[in-house]
């Protein structure tokens, strides 16, 4: 087995889950996906007052790794099956998130794009890089919204707004999440670790059954189970748009502009 592709730091009652594939700007894998639940269920096991979930190198996470899902195409596994385990996987990891038993905070170091902008979206304190920003890219390689684009994004910003961002793939910069409340700060590249050491310690302090309950209160199960249904949903339509011909040319021009 390689090294796992999250890593979990625990130490002065935070937890830090960490993206750990710099090389492929923490692209989404099955792999990762998996040591990134694993990780978040250690800590719940640990007694901390917050979860800080970050990337390792210049990127957050740019989503789905295009380069797996075109070998995918290529086994008799098939990409539509491929899809449907990596989705299924990262609802969970937002599922996760949600139930997490005390304040996630969203250290968001570089871009996030794809699905992976779900990881952030299941924060409660997202701190966010001036470099940074979310984009979802979908319409350009063709394949259906996932990570929440659809099942989380219109509850925080309005259904109109947001299809108009993913309809014209804006690139939402970290001064724009900030305005639609996506962030809760923005600070310098160099400000980030201070910044997200400010929010971690006005947790410490805090009593933390208390910050469990607001977080229980608010993610209940009814709200956790509207959003999973939603999930689901655009898991089946991500797995009945991967498959076609115009996807797989869209998938080659991406990876060539990239």
């Amino acid at each position: 087995m390689g090294a796992p592709l999250v890593t979990l730091d625990v130490a002065g009652g935070v937890a830090t889950v960490t993206l750990d594939r710099p090389e492929r700007h923490n692209a989404l894998v099955p792999e990762l996906l998996e040591d990134l639940r694993a990780a978040i269920a250690g800590a719940g096991r640990e007694d901390v007052s917050c979860l800080v979930l970050t990337g390792r190198g210049r990127s957050f996470s740019t989503g789905g790794d295009i380069t797996a899902f075109r070998e995918a195409s290529a086994t008799s596994r098939g990409i539509a099956d491929y899809a449907d385990g990596i989705v299924g996987l990262l609802n969970g990891a937002i599922l996760d998130l949600l139930a997490f038993p005390v304040p996630v905070i969203a250290r968001v170091n570089g871009p996030a794009t794809g699905g992976s902008v779900g990881l952030v979206l299941a924060g409660d304190i997202v701190v966010m890089s001036s470099e940074a920003f979310l984009q979802s890219y979908y319409v350009e390689v063709g394949f259906a919204p996932d990570g929440g684009w659809t099942a989380m994004l219109p509850d925080r910003i309005g259904p109109a707004r947001a299809i108009a961002i993913q309809a014209t793939n804006e690139r939402i910069g970290a001064t724009r999440a900030l305005e639609l409340g996506l962030a809760h700060r923005v600070v310098d590249p160099d400000g980030l670790d201070a910044a997200t050491e400010a929010v971690t310690a006005s947790l410490r302090g805090k009593d933390r059954a208390s910050l469990s309950a607001t977080r229980r209160l608010v993610w209940d199960e009814a709200r956790r189970a509207a959003i999973a249904a939603r999930l689901d949903a655009e898991r089946r339509a991500f797995v009945d748009l991967v498959a076609r011909r115009e996807v797989e040319t869209r998938m080659q021009a991406f990876v060539t502009q990239r």
